[in-house]
């Protein structure tokens, strides 16, 4: 079955896609899963949609009210389906989407330029990447906004703890195969609690 919009204003919309293990897609479940979590939040939200693939989650978010989404897929093949999918889903306003053909790394290895409400890593399986790009928004935590979330789409079998200082894991869903996992700054200490 074909990757598609699930709401919004490009609901119904089926994805053009890649056969084989180019990239590593969501399935509806989890991503419907991700957004009914999300909620009303998405209206207005900035999103950071690192190792993008075709834009399923990026666009889902544009397509429910998201305000800006960057996708940033380095993959030349990859990224004409990307454009392709951004362009069939109407959603191709230029001021609420920027499509960046660059290494997810060299990005996050640069000054943060501005702050996302979501960053969302679902880089391909197996081979540690999630881990180094968690860590390299934890170490520049300008990237993600101040409320914002880190979400991850691994394989369950990939999870492991990660050594973090300006990130908490706060959460985490398995929907088969996928396991979201979702980081945030920790909340600041209640003063009161701190009086003996």
């Amino acid at each position: 079955m074909s990757p598609r919009i699930i709401a919004g204003r490009a609901r119904g919309r089926k994805l053009f896609s890649l056969p084989g293990d180019t990239v590593r897609p969501i399935t509806d479940r989890a991503k419907e899963a991700l957004f009914n979590i999300i909620g009303p939040d998405v209206l207005g939200s900035t999103w950071l949609d690192l190792f993008a693939g075709t834009g399923s989650v990026g666009l889902e978010a544009l397509s429910r009210g998201a305000a800006f989404v960057r996708f940033v897929e380095r993959n030349p093949k990859v990224l004409r389906v990307l454009q392709r999918n951004v362009q069939h889903c109407g959603l191709d306003d230029p001021q609420r989407h920027e499509v960046l053909r660059m290494d997810a790394f060299a990005l996050l290895a640069q000054p943060p330029d501005r702050a996302f409400d979501y960053i969302f890593i679902a880089p391909p399986q197996y081979h540690g990447l999630w881990r180094k790009a968690l860590t390299m928004v934890d170490r520049q935590p300008g990237w993600l906004s101040d409320d914002g979330w880190v979400i991850v789409q691994i394989h369950p079998r990939e999870y492991e703890a990660v050594p973090l200082q300006h990130l908490e894991p706060f959460d985490q869903r398995r929907y088969g195969g996928v396991l979201l996992v979702f980081y945030a700054r920790p909340e600041p200490a209640d003063e009161a609690g701190d009086l003996v």
